[in-house]
């Protein structure tokens, strides 16, 4: 089928089955395109939130539709592929989790989880953190009880260096911002002089420490937006260059390159394709379901988030 005639069904199911459509800043040029709004995992839940959709196409990867189930409990939420997982989430299973606090429950860890988990490790947390927000939320936390940052180790540890808080970090992180090398930021530094670099605090220290802003995909926009530089190295998952050169036109965004490929890409990310989007929509299916009581504990840190990002 033609990509016209493609779109052209996918913008009639999409009517028909009265949905909305989702897409992370990571997911394919095309997808994003055609989607109702794109943004990071937790903006896209929220969206949905506001909106009269019975249907949530989340194009995204399996953690995040199933924040779209928490915060969305009367709507059917449909993921394009299954398949679609993340690497972040599996660093962290929540059985192994819920064991270590067993283990250690005299310490009595105040739980702050990356919404890059899933609904088992949310259950577990107190408070939920982005990227984007995970600042503001450390500073709020509990100063009697010790805290544990979980999953990733590298917003971990860049936010416990920006707010002073001794924390203890779970041994996760995302392959994709792993797999970034400092010799590849030297060498675009040294090609592109007056480029700034913009990193994910996903990175890894040696990476961040050469960034001139880190921040979360989100804030990429308006900081580039904003710059009076005109050439920008982008160290994340390669799907934000689309946005960035769509919303921030006239400037130049260069890739650093991962494992010899010419950008980095998430694998799992792009596992989502406009036939698959198609399919889901005329077959509502895959639908990602959560069990109640499951949600019900895991809404309750999300909830605290947004209560404290207010």
């Amino acid at each position: 089928m033609a990509a016209t005639d493609l779109k052209t069904e996918i913008l009639r199911l999409k009517q028909e089955r009265n949905a909305v459509i989702l897409a992370h800043s990571y997911q394919r040029p095309e997808i994003q395109d055609i989607a109702d709004f794109v943004g990071d995992s937790l903006a896209l839940a929220r969206y949905a939130q506001e909106t009269q959709c019975d249907v949530i196409v989340f194009c995204g990867v399996h953690f995040m539709a199933e924040t779209a189930c928490i915060l969305n409990p009367t709507r059917t939420v449909l993921l394009p592929d299954m398949d679609a997982a993340c690497s972040l989430e599996a660093s962290c299973p929540a059985e192994e989790l819920a064991a270590y606090l067993e283990a250690n429950k005299e310490k009595n860890y105040y739980v702050v989880a990356y919404v890059n988990c899933s609904i088992g490790v949310k259950a577990l947390a107190d408070v939920i953190v982005t990227s984007g927000n995970a600042q503001r939320i450390i500073e709020t936390a509990p100063t009697d009880r010790p805290i544990l940052f979980v999953p990733d180790q590298n917003l971990g540890a860049w936010t416990a260096q920006r707010t002073g808080r001794e924390m203890t970090m779970w041994n996760g992180a995302c392959h994709v911002h792993q797999r970034f090398t400092r010799d590849q930021v030297l060498t675009l530094k040294e090609q592109y002089p007056d480029a700034k670099v913009v990193c994910h605090p996903e990175c890894q220290e040696v990476i961040r420490l050469m960034a001139d802003h880190i921040c979360s995909t989100e804030k990429m926009i308006p900081y580039c937006r904003e710059s009076e530089a005109r050439q920008f190295i982008i160290v994340t998952e390669s799907g934000i260059l689309h946005r960035l050169r769509k919303l921030v036109p006239g400037k130049e965004f260069i890739p650093v390159a991962a494992d010899k490929c010419s950008c980095a890409e998430c694998e799992y990310m792009k596992l989502n394709t406009m036939e698959k989007l198609r399919n889901c929509l005329r077959d509502m299916s895959p639908e990602v379901k959560v069990p109640e009581a499951l949600r019900l504990r895991a809404a309750v840190p999300l909830e605290r988030m947004l209560e404290l990002s207010r």
